[in-house]
């Protein structure tokens, strides 16, 4: 009885994207994926969300926002030199503050504030959606547990932020008037942050994602964070959609 031969030769090994092209699949996640595209984040844009879908989006969304020193920490846990710890720190800093006072997080409170919000109800959590604790989760631990180039290529929706923080400047101060300005701070300041933060991070993900393996994997990183930032809209979308109809 013959027997068909068995093929034991190695599967060949895919060239690694050139540094062009790399760069434009990690953009095009962002293009495509991005939370700026979503139904909630639209409405918002519009003008079209009543004074408690809004509360509730600031005070879900803070729960993101007061985590994001967490996984920065994680990351800067992991980062190899000095150098690249110290850039890194800065992020911290720059959502916990030199000093009580200080920071994108205390700025983000500020918003809350000046949407009717007590700073209370925003630091007790209460009133966080369960969907919205599981995503965040996520991304914590995936900062947590994942390799070092996957945490900081997690990091790149940043570069799409800018563009979104101007898109929301523009809607609060012409939809939402009764939103006083100095609560747009966190906003204002995230543009600059936000582009000088993903030009760093993208820097090192071109440098480190050496094989194309290490290149897909730093895509689908970007991807998942992604899906972080929808299903956060998605639950919170959900949960007004009685107060729509």
């Amino acid at each position: 009885m013959s027997t068909a031969a068995v093929n034991t030769s190695p599967a060949p090994v895919e060239e690694p994207w050139s540094p062009a092209e790399f760069e434009a699949r990690l953009r095009a996640v962002g293009e495509q994926r991005y939370h700026h595209l979503h139904p909630f984040n639209i409405r918002m844009h519009g003008g079209d969300l009543g004074p408690e879908e809004l509360r509730r989006w600031i005070v879900n969304r803070f729960h993101y926002q007061r985590h994001i020193p967490v996984k920065d920490a994680l990351i800067t846990a992991k980062l190899p030199t000095s150098e690249l710890r110290r850039m890194w720190l800065r992020r911290i800093q720059d959502h916990d503050g030199a000093r009580s006072g200080e920071g994108g997080i205390e700025r983000w409170l500020r918003l809350g504030e000046a949407a009717g919000l007590d700073r209370e109800t925003l630091l007790s959590g209460d009133s966080v959606l369960p969907g919205v604790r599981l995503a965040v989760d996520g991304y914590v631990n995936f900062c947590r547990l994942r390799p070092v180039l996957e945490a900081v290529a997690a990091s790149l929706t940043e570069l799409s932020a800018p563009d979104l923080m101007r898109i929301r400047i523009d809607a609060f101060e012409r939809h939402y008037p009764w939103i006083d300005a100095d609560g747009l701070a966190y906003f204002r300041t995230r543009v600059s942050q936000g582009r000088r933060d993903s030009r760093e991070a993208l820097d090192l993900v071109l440098r480190w994602a050496g094989t194309r393996d290490d290149q897909e994997r730093a895509v689908a990183a970007l991807r998942f964070k992604c899906d972080v930032l929808w299903s956060l809209l998605d639950t919170v979308d959900a949960a007004g959609r009685g107060e729509r109809q």
